[in-house]
This record gives C-alpha cells, structure tokens and sequence, in this order.
C-alpha cells in the first residue's frame, strides 16, 4: 500500500530507455494478478470497447470524451449559478449588493442537478445494457477457460457496480465541489449531505430500475422474447429520460403549487422524491409537510429496486446463459406481414437486381447488428423527446395541474421526426468500425464501381431511407390528430401537414445523402477525425430551420390549393438540382483510379490478421 501510494508522487520513466538502463532494470516482473482481478479487469474493459460505445476500438478516447461530456453540463450549471447568488448593482456612486434568490428559485436549482443525476444514469444503463449480460464472445473465449462459473458471475456483478458507480461519480463530483462556493449556503454542511445523498439516490434510482426491468424480463419471458422487445423498450426510455431534461423549463414554473399544494401528483414522480429528501435534509424541521411523505417514498423506493435488482439479475443471468448454450435463433413474426409489401416494391422501386440487392442488405444489416440499432435508438428518441417538449405545455392554477397543447408544437412535429430521423439513419450507415463486409462490393462491383452501379446503390439507399422516413411521418401525422386542437384537426389541416412531410422527406434525404459515395454498412473510416464542434454546429443551424418551416407553411398551403401546387414545383426543383449535384459527385468518385493490386485489403476484411 505505501508503494502504491509512493508511485503517485513518482516521476514518469522516459517513453525510450537506452540499452544500459534496461539492462540495470533486470529482468521483467509482471505484476500479479489473481483470475477475479482480470476478469474484473475484462469485462471494464469490454463496456467501453465494443462495438456499440466504441466503433473504431478506441476504447481510452472514447472513455475519456464520455466523462467530459457527462460531467460538464452540471460543473457549467454551478459555475453559471455564482452571478445568481451573488447579484450586485454597481454605478459611480456607491456598490450595492442585492437579495439573492427566492427560496422556489433556490428549490428549482436543487432540483436541475438531482434531474440531470436521474436522466444522465438512466441514459447510460440504457447505452451499456447489452454488455451487462454474457455474450456469444464470453461463451466462446471463457467457456473454454478453467473459470468457475460463480468467479465469473461475481467478476461481471463486480464490474456492473463500478461502471454505475464511477458514472454516478462522474456526474456529481465536480458540481459537487463548485457548488457550496456558487451557492454560499448558511450550513454548507447540511447543504453538501442533502446534495449528495439526493443526487446518489436519484441515480442509483434511475440505474437500478432499468437493470431491474431488465432482468425481470429476461428471467420472465426469456432471452428470444426480450430480443424482439428490447429496440422498442430502448426508445421508449432514452424518449421518456431526455423528454424529462428539456421539459426541465416547463416542469420547473409548476414545482411550486405542486408541491404547496400537496398534489397527488408529486407522489408518481420520481424526481421529487429526491428533491424532497435534499430540502428535508437543508431545512430540518422547517421543511414543507409533503416532504416528508416524499423522502419516506424515495428511500423506499430506491430499496426496492435495488433488493429486485439484486434477486432479478441471477436469475436472469442463468437464463440468458443457457439460452446462448442451445443458440436458439429468434425468428422474426412479422415476417409474413411483410411479404406482400416486399413483392409490391420488387414489382416498382426495386426492380433492378443491383438496387434490390443493396435494399434488403441494408434492411438485413440493421436488423443482425445491435451496435446500428442503438443509433437509430438514440437519435430516435431525441427526436421524440424533441416533439414532446415542444407539443406539451403545463400551467398550474388553484392548486390543479392542467396540461396544454401547442398548435405551433404540433405543426413543428412532423420537421422534427423526418430531421432526426434520416439524422440517425445516416449515422448508423456510416459510422465508423470494422466494415467486414466491404470486399464483396468490391469484388463484384470494383473499386471504384461504374458510374451506372454507383447510380444504381445511391438509389437504393435513398430509396430505402426516404421509404420508411415517409411512413414514419405519415404516421405522425395521423396520431398528432388526436390531441390536435379543432383548427388544427380538420382534413384540410391534416392533408397540408402530410403535404409538407413529404416534401420534407424527400429534400432532407437528398440533403443528408448528398455526399453519399458508398454502400451503407461499408463505408472506409477516413484518416482524419471528424470535426465534432463542426457537426454540432451544423445540428444546432440547420435544425432550427428545418423546425420552423412547418410552422410557417402550413398555414400557407391551407389558405389556398395553389400554394401546395406551387410548394411542390419548389420541392421538385431543388430535389432536380441536388439530385444533378449527387451525380457530379459520383461521377467524380467513379473517375478515380481503381486501387492497385498491392493496396487489395480483402484478406483484412474477413477479419484475419498477418
């Protein structure tokens, strides 16, 4: 132990020693590990390099952008919180300091970072929870290692509670200590206990439901069952987490008389529980009566998830084993549903062979291959929790809770859900990793192929995305009926939003495609990086726009039937142009040299090595 401490303050050896220093350090001496320390050791190392957290297997990198991007938003909070609790007015007479905030305001502040706790863990259970059970690669490496099975169950317990504990860390530990200097609390003592034990029970919350409604289901209806359920109870969750930060705004205006005025509808909010136990903690007996009831709900609460997780997950590792032992394959139920609409679009949109090929690949790849379906997920369940955020509205009047709808919010849906959507198509068609599967294109096609072929995959991708992005918000469409006001509700309304949809649709697909020059699934990863300020920039620019454009359309094309024919001889120009500019851009790549015998990689993608 005090070696290991020593080393902390020790200086680190240069990168490259000369002969004789490494002659003078003597013989090598690895260091001792027991079988449970590597274990351990493996299955840490596996929540950050696989396929779906780290596609480029830059396990370190990937580490180390999660926890800024985790624990930043609550480190800037605090720092943003100083100006707040410190107001002065100066001028050239006399310094004035002013009164601090109101005691709501001050209760809102406490309940932004015990939110962000909840979300932000929620979040990350979601991401890492196909790694928290065994694998086809753990039965195949470790089955055939002399590994008793309960060394192993406990190694991957073990690693599931350091990888929830260090992100709870994570997310707390800077706020943590900028806090009580941006706040200036009368007891900062009271204060940081509150904190930390609201914040930790939010997240243990949040983290233990998941895994608990995991392995209640695994245990329950099985491994097969839960595979074809799972992709929906992922959007689900990632939409109801992120829907809960940006309704922060709206929930916060209501906090007050829901809490003073005892409503019922504190008591089925998770949130408020812990919120409850941190002003309980920070105003002793002076706190408000219903928090008592609250913070009695929230511990209790939190023991029981953590005592189902606890008995849950066992039973559910057991299954999950010997369901990978007999390799019973799911087979899809909504297959023959399927068929008709197959054999009317091989009849239409795919006839050729060439296009037909790459169409059910990419419909084939996403369904195989968790890693893409997490994209779609995320992306999915933004844009979800987007629409939510801007569709409802809360007011709270004597003592009632009454939720609105926004007619600008239910125009804006439909531009949200088509941009997101093709947003996280485009992601999972490209992201980067190990394309495995990119030597068959290449042996069939050439590299690069002909301008015809090249043509032929373009239209099918684009086919392919513009097919179910339309179908999607067509869907919207239909469902946004239902809470739709009366203006909004009738069919000459309901026909200028799917109108716009559709023209949508097909312009953002030729837009997000533009530069498209590969296969789905089979695109090379560049040399360089990409630009992530860059593409943030181009989200935060573009989608504003693509938001809005609804909201000033649809008015338009209701007032008379010629601004829908005109809003389609737009639409049909601009997709002429991008269309021609695609073409340039595959004529270009078409042109190029073919690669020369010494630079064929086929070997190297079949995943073998020299």
């Amino acid at each position: 132990m005090a070696e290991a401490f020593q080393r902390l303050f020790a200086r680190s050896e240069p990168a490259v020693l000369s002969m004789n220093v490494q002659a003078a350090l003597g013989p090598a001496r690895p260091p001792k590990r027991s079988q449970y320390s590597l274990l351990l050791r493996h299955y840490l190392e596996r929540f950050f390099n696989h396929e779906t957290a780290s596609p480029d297997g830059d396990a370190k990198t990937r580490l180390v952008q999660i926890a800024c991007a985790t624990g930043l938003p609550t480190l800037l909070v605090a720092v943003y919180l100083w100006p707040v609790y410190h107001p002065v007015l100066e001028d050239t007479m006399r310094r004035q300091t002013l009164p601090g905030p109101s005691y709501w305001l001050q209760v809102n502040h406490h309940f932004f970072f015990i939110l962000y706790s909840f979300v932000a863990m929620g979040i990350a259970t979601v991401f890492e929870w196909d790694m928290f059970f065994p694998d086809l690669l753990d039965l195949f490496a470790l089955g055939s290692l002399p590994i008793p099975p309960r060394r192993a169950f406990f190694a991957r317990v073990s690693s599931i509670a350091i990888l929830l504990g260090g992100f709870l860390l994570d997310i707390n530990a800077l706020s943590t200590f900028v806090l009580p200097m941006a706040v200036d609390p009368p007891d900062i003592l009271r204060f940081l206990m509150g904190h930390l034990l609201a914040v930790t029970m939010a997240g243990l919350f949040s983290a233990a439901f998941i895994l608990s409604l995991q392995g209640l289901l695994i245990a329950s209806l099985g491994e097969l069952v839960f595979r074809r359920i799972a992709l929906l109870l992922q959007t689900f969750a990632i939409t109801a987490l992120v829907m809960l930060m940006l309704l922060f705004p709206v929930i916060s205006g209501v906090v007050p008389e829901i809490l003073r005025s005892n409503s019922g509808l504190a008591r089925y909010f998770p949130p408020f529980w812990f919120l409850a136990i941190d002003q309980r903690v920070l105003d002793g007996p002076g706190a408000l009566g219903i928090y008592r009831t609250l913070a009695q709900i929230g511990v209790f609460a939190t023991l029981v998830v953590l005592a189902l997780a606890l008995v849950t997950y066992p039973l559910a590792y057991v299954r999950k084993m010997r369901s990978l032992v007999e390799s019973s394959a799911a087979r899809s139920v909504f297959r023959p549903l399927l068929q008709p609409g197959e054999k009317i679009l091989q009849a239409t949109l795919v006839r050729r062979p060439q296009r037909r090929a790459i169409f059910h690949f990419i419909s084939q790849t996403l369904v195989r291959i968790p890693r893409y379906r997490i994209y779609l997920v995320l992306y999915g369940g933004v844009g979800f929790s987007v629409v939510a955020a801007a569709i409802l509205r809360f007011a709270a009047s004597q003592g009632r809770i009454r939720m609105e709808v926004s007619p600008d919010g239910i125009r804006a849906a439909v531009g949200i859900i088509v941009f997101w959507m093709i947003a996280g198509v485009r992601m999972a068609f490209f992201s980067s990793g190990n394309q495995r599967g990119r030597w068959i294109f290449r042996v069939l096609h050439g590299s690069p192929p002909s301008l015809v072929t090249a043509m032929e995959q373009s239209a099918a991708t684009r086919t392919w995305v513009l097919l179910w992005t339309a179908a999607t918000a067509l869907a919207a469409c239909f469902i946004l009926r239902i809470i739709a006001p009366g203006e909004l509700a009738s069919a000459r309304a309901t026909g200028a939003q799917a109108l716009l949809a559709l023209a949508l649709c097909l312009i953002l697909t030729d837009a997000f495609f533009l530069n498209v020059r590969s296969v789905p699934f089979t695109s090379e990863q560049s040399g360089e990086d990409p630009n992530l300020a860059l593409t943030v920039l181009k989200y935060f620019t573009f989608f504003p726009i693509v938001a809005a454009l609804p909201i000033r359309l649809e008015p338009w094309i209701q007032r008379r039937g010629l601004h829908a024919v005109m809003l389609g001889l737009i639409v049909l120009a601009l997709h002429v142009f991008l269309d021609w500019r695609h073409k340039a851009v595959l004529r270009e790549h078409c042109n190029q040299l073919p690669l020369e015998e010494d630079e064929e990689d086929f070997p190297m993608k079949l995943g073998l090595h020299y």
